[in-house]
Order: C-alpha cells, then sequence, then structure tokens
C-alpha cells in the first residue's frame, strides 16, 4: 500500500496547530501547497504559513477560507469537548474538504487487556472517561468530515523528552507497564501520506516495530547516559496495550525510526532540530 509520491493538497488547513504542525506545515508548502494553522493564540509560524486566531470552543465569528484538506490535532477537552469544537469547525468552512485527517490516540483502548496486539480492526469499547472522549471525537470526525483516523502512541522525539528526564531525575517508573511509541518524524510522514494518498486507509495506528515494557525502555535510556535504571515501581500491576504497526509500515515503507532504541539514540545524540520552514 505504499504511496507514490503524489501532489500535496493546494489547501490545507491544520487545526490545533502545535508541534506536529511545526513539522508537517513545511512538507507541504515545499511541495507548493498554501498553509493555514488554526490556534488559540498568536506566534511564530514557519515562512509562509498563514495564521489564523479561532477558540472552537464557542461559534466562529468569521467564516474559515475553503480548504481541500484539514488535519486536526486537538487535545481532548471533557465531555462532548471534541464533538462541540468539531461542529463549530464544520459550521465555519464553506465545503467539507476532500481530505480530513483527525489525529487520535492510542489511548482510545485504554482500561483494555492485552491478550493480544490490537490492530485497527478491534473494536476500543473504551472504559475510562478520557478514551470515551477520543472515541467519540473520532465518531464526530467521521460523521462531520469523513475523517481518516489515526491514532499515534507514545509521540516522541526532539522537545518531546519526558521519559529521558524520568530517567536524568531517577523517578520510579512501572517497569512492566506495556508500552508503544511512535517517532515524531514517522507520524509526520504518516499524516503526509495519508493527506497525498487517494485512497487511504480509514483507520491507522502510528506504532513503531518494537512495543516493548516500559523497563526496557527507560533501562536503554539510562544505559545510554551512563546513569542508573529508574527503580521499579513494585506496587505497580502489569497494565497498558500492545498494538499492531504492520498497517502503517505497509502505508510508509521503512520506518525512519523502527524502535525505540534508534529514535532515542538519535534524540540522545543529535544537536536541537528546528521546526521553522
Amino acid at each position: 500500500m505504499t504511496s507514490s509520491r503524489t501532489p500535496a493538497p493546494a489547501r490545507t488547513l491544520l487545526v490545533g496547530y502545535g508541534k506536529l504542525g511545526g513539522l508537517l506545515a513545511p512538507r507541504l508548502r515545499a511541495d507548493g501547497g498554501e498553509v493555514f494553522a488554526m490556534r488559540r493564540s498568536d506566534g511564530t509560524l514557519p515562512d509562509g504559513v498563514i495564521g489564523i486566531r479561532a477558540d472552537l470552543s464557542a461559534p466562529l465569528p468569521e467564516p474559515l477560507p475553503p480548504v481541500d484538506a484539514m488535519v486536526v490535532t486537538l487535545p481532548p477537552s471533557g465531555p462532548s469537548g471534541y464533538r462541540t469544537a468539531l461542529t463549530h469547525l464544520a459550521a465555519a468552512l464553506p465545503a467539507v474538504p476532500a481530505r480530513t485527517v483527525f489525529v487520535s490516540s492510542t489511548g482510545v483502548f485504554e482500561g483494555r487487556g492485552a491478550e493480544r496486539p490490537i490492530t485497527e480492526q478491534d473494536d476500543p469499547a473504551p472504559v475510562t472517561e478520557r478514551a470515551q472522549e477520543l472515541r467519540d471525537g473520532e465518531r464526530a470526525a467521521i460523521d462531520l468530515f469523513d475523517a481518516v483516523i489515526v491514532r499515534p502512541a507514545g509521540i516522541y522525539g526532539p522537545g518531546r523528552d519526558f521519559l529521558i528526564r524520568q530517567v536524568r531525575e531517577h523517578a520510579t517508573v512501572n517497569h512492566r507497564r506495556r508500552t508503544n511509541r511512535i517517532h515524531d518524524a514517522d507520524l509526520v510522514r504518516a499524516l503526509e501520506v495519508l493527506l497525498r494518498m487517494p485512497e487511504p486507509p480509514r483507520m491507522l495506528h502510528a506504532v513503531d516495530a518494537a512495543p516493548a515494557p516500559l523497563g526496557d525502555v527507560v533501562a536503554f535510556i539510562a544505559q545510554t547516559l551512563g546513569l542508573e535504571v529508574p527503580p521499579d515501581d513494585v506496587s505497580a500491576v502489569p497494565t497498558g496495550t500492545v498494538l499492531d504497526g504492520s498497517l502503517l509500515r505497509a502505508v510508509l515503507g521503512e520506518l525512519e525510526y523502527p524502535t525505540y532504541e534508534a529514535g532515542y539514540a538519535a534524540m540522545l545524540t543529535s544537536p536541537p532540530r528546528s521546526t521553522r520552514g
């Protein structure tokens, strides 16, 4: 299912512009696309990206420009938060974009057991409040925009160094927690490909090829830094899930960072990365 290099959308709206938008926008601009960045505050944007200041918790006072594609990266904001925001977004658009990608989370499976790796065919059946919010957001995005749903797990990369800081602080962690992750470079590649593909998968789990117990990950980081491994929370029970990333690899081909070892080694040895266009 690997995509050929088809043109980027002519006009793309990035809704909830943040780190992912900062990496994606220059890629779309480099191919001649026009990019709009919607966020609640002002700030520096990559060259050529047009800022739109808007708060989707209320109806927008002005209509939005027509666009061919959207990428929605909004955080959970309480019961009905997603649906309210997306309803206001739909009302402000002159037409439904031809392609919408909604970035959800593998947290939609929060509370589920781990009898086998979870695929895109599995029903989330959310049990926690956060998982229910995420699932409702997915359904709203499909209802309103016929969106393609992407579920990343444990996004990390330059500027996303939570685990590295935990290791440096020698913080106690649950070594038996089952974890999945994706380097933001591969996630942004996936978002770009989904915008370009004539017939993308309707649901995609953005996870690398190496799910692992959290103890293995922090041990690798500690070894790379020459530090002691953070202590295990012996009172914690094994939690978390394992997700199958086969479809992502079919879409992208080889990942730039297929394992946590490759990704964290690059983070710990590379200079900071700029997201300016």
